[in-house]
């Protein structure tokens, strides 16, 4: 096992990364920015390294002052969280050079996974269903005319290494299809450094849904379930829940059992999401593959009992799956809100002081922060204050905790999406299970981007 591990991120994510560090006995090193210099996992890490600046790109994104803090402090693994280096292969391959353990797949994987295109292909070859659409990168606009005259429109165009909304274009009608596809292009290469996108079929009113998965050092697999991510504001998750109220039991079991097989082809190690749209007539299509952990993942481990990030540690360290996880057992039904610091009218960041905060509690409640009364929210960096998590028999009891939940959970002197939550668990539509990823735009109107 590991003797020492240093977190290469910030906020609840590194809090928890510690949690998991202490219950193994490992001794932790934060890494922190001058404006996170009273942060929490400061406090709580038995080492702590300033690494630069506020900006993310002079500190948590700052590839030689991460690894140079490792080399100081003499670690031998370092958890990259979510976000910031967590899917960067140059970061990975360096930690690697460097002879210290990236808790996560290993570069190659990582530079596959993240070229979306590539990753298409490579999941398509293993038997995964992808939606139709370009072979690889579209190179040059008569290339995106061919392509959009074979797939048919509405069609979508997407930045090749992208994610969270970012080069992403709806074309409805051949007019429009020249203007997004240099409009894309554009704000790929400005948001990740490549201009390279590609083409697929637009699926009218999905459903998001993605499969937790685990692997070892020897080739094996598991999957821990779904979670149904479809509540979203422009592509950024907002609520999930385990299971998914629509999914058909049939669907669940094979889907799963074709992710296991394709990961296992790929030798895929650590935690991973494989991410699927769901169309209105129940087919599954896979979009794409996060290596590393996800925000949600409290979902799984409140259902499945799995403490993920714990299981990321001794998979790292080569212990195998069957000595981590003997059995997975699913049990009722749990729910995420994600609780930023953001006006719930305007969507506007609120950064600033924290002047009360109270968390709520009770019977299968949750909460993961890293927040504090006196605790200020930088503008630095994302604005998640918290992930409140409940858990019930069933999805009635989820729904029932949360609400209560939400209304015992106070924080003053910013403004939160707290009261846009509430909302959403008292609409009937949710209650009923019947919504897909535009169910936000048309429960409250959305300002314009």
């Amino acid at each position: 096992m590991f003797r020492k591990i240093l977190i290469a991120n910030r906020g609840e994510i590194a809090l928890r990364i510690i949690h998991a560090s202490k219950e193994l006995g490992l001794r932790t090193v934060a890494v922190y920015s001058e404006a996170d210099r009273h942060a929490l996992h400061v406090r709580f890490a038995d080492e702590a390294v300033c690494i630069g600046p506020p900006r993310s790109a002079e500190s948590y994104l700052n590839i030689p002052a991460v690894i140079s803090a490792a080399e100081i402090t003499n670690v031998d693994a370092i958890h990259p969280g979510y976000g910031f280096l967590s899917e960067n292969a140059n970061f990975a391959e360096v930690c690697e050079a460097s002879h210290i353990t990236f808790i996560g797949p290993s570069s190659e994987t990582i530079r596959l996974m993240g070229e979306k295109d590539r990753a298409r292909q490579k999941m398509a070859e293993a038997g995964l269903p992808i939606i139709p659409g370009s072979e690889g990168v579209v190179p040059d606009e008569d290339a995106a005319q061919r392509v959009a005259a074979e797939v048919g429109y509405p069609l979508m165009i997407k930045a090749a290494e992208g994610g969270g909304g970012r080069g992403m274009r709806v074309v409805r009608e051949p007019g429009e299809l020249l203007g997004a596809f240099r409009t894309a292009r554009t704000e790929s290469e400005q948001a990740f450094g490549s201009p390279d996108v590609y083409i697929e079929r637009l699926i009218e009113r999905p459903r998001h849904i993605e499969f937790q998965v685990l692997g070892d050092q020897a080739g094996n697999v598991i999957h821990l379930g779904e979670r149904e991510c479809t509540i979203q504001r422009r592509h950024q998750k907002l609520l999930e829940e385990s299971a998914s109220p629509v999914l058909e039991p049939e669907t669940r079991e094979r889907v799963g059992a074709e992710v296991v097989e394709a990961l296992r082809r790929i030798r895929y190690t650590n935690a991973g999401t494989v991410e699927f749209l769901l169309d209105q007539n129940g087919q599954l299509y896979f979009i794409e593959m996060n290596t590393r952990i996800q925000v949600e993942h409290p979902v799984t481990e409140m259902r499945s009992g799995v403490d993920l990030v714990k299981a990321q540690l001794l998979v790292a360290a080569g212990v195998p799956l069957r000595d981590i996880v003997e059995k997975v057992e699913f049990r009722g039904h749990s729910m995420e809100c994600r609780i930023n610091a953001e006006d719930p009218e305007t969507f506007r960041p609120s950064p600033g002081r924290i002047t009360a905060f109270h968390v709520p509690s009770g019977p299968g409640v949750r909460v993961d922060t890293a927040v504090y009364a006196d605790a200020t929210i930088p503008p630095y960096y994302d604005s998640l204050v918290a992930k409140l998590i409940v858990h019930g028999n069933d999805r009635a009891e989820a729904i029932a905790r949360m609400r209560r939940a939400l209304e015992m959970f106070v924080i003053e002197g910013i403004r939160t999406t707290i009261p846009l939550h509430r909302r959403i668990l008292a609409d009937p539509d949710f209650a009923a299970g019947r919504f897909d990823t535009g169910f936000l735009d048309r429960l409250v109107k959305l300002p314009a981007e």
